[in-house]
């Protein structure tokens, strides 16, 4: 039995035609966005084609049910980020590799729980081998994802700050950062996080040639001192 075909194989099973993932329990726990962000979301001057398009590409590759901005801001998704077997230098060998490795991650919304999704995952996985075959795992880490009640005052405080500063309605959204000390300070502290961004779409965060304007970072200054002004008043 050929350890890279069978992982490529489970692997390849992961999401459905219609891009959902196939794990048993996966989207327990995920929200709905609600009616007020569907409004808001649909206000945005944003078209799934030109940003896709800026990397070359022309469809969203994510569940086909849902927009692409329901896709970014508020949908979990399991990534295959890695993938080796067998020889992979220079020329070609005919030897049958002797184990297979992929690296996965999964982006977490709403209440989903990160230990049962690892879990169930391993469940999964290890149903799908054959005979002859076994499969181990190593974990690097698992937090919960958080969701910020954004209809307290704090929040519309400092919505109405940002709006303000950049003449623009600024718009409560999601995002697939990891930032686990903003969970922890909702659950431990029972404290709500503002977190606001001031990059371009262009600014290619965490590539090689990563930068961010000026403007941004002045006008962030300035955005944070009417946030706290509008909060302390």
């Amino acid at each position: 039995m050929n350890p890279a075909r069978v992982l490529t194989r489970v692997l390849g099973d992961l999401h459905d035609e219609q891009g959902r993932v196939q794990v048993p329990g996966f989207y327990d726990g995920v929200r709905e966005p609600s009616p007020e962000q569907r409004e808001s979301w649909e206000r945005l001057d944003f078209s799934a084609e030109a940003f896709l398009g800026e990397v070359g590409l022309s469809h969203p590759a994510g569940e086909t049910d849902r927009s692409g901005l329901e896709q970014l801001w508020s949908r979990p998704t399991a990534e295959i980020n890695g993938i080796w077997s067998g020889y992979t230098g220079k020329g070609f060998k005919t030897v049958l590799p002797s184990e297979a490795h992929a690296k996965v991650s999964f982006r977490l919304v709403g209440d989903q729980d990160p230990i049962r999704i690892r879990d169930s995952f391993r469940d999964w996985v290890t149903a799908q081998m054959p005979p002859d075959c076994d499969v181990a795992f190593q974990s690097h880490g698992a937090g919960p994802a958080s969701t910020m009640s954004t209809d307290g005052p704090l929040f519309q405080a400092a919505q109405a700050a940002l709006t303000e500063e950049w003449d623009t309605e600024a718009a409560f959204i999601g995002g697939g950062g990891s930032i686990p000390i903003a969970g922890y300070f909702q659950t431990v502290l029972g404290m709500e996080s503002v977190l606001a961004g001031f990059a371009r779409q262009d600014d290619q965060i965490h590539s090689p040639n990563e930068k961010y304007d000026v403007e941004s970072f002045r006008k962030g200054i300035r955005s944070w001192a009417r946030i706290l002004g509008r909060i302390g008043a």
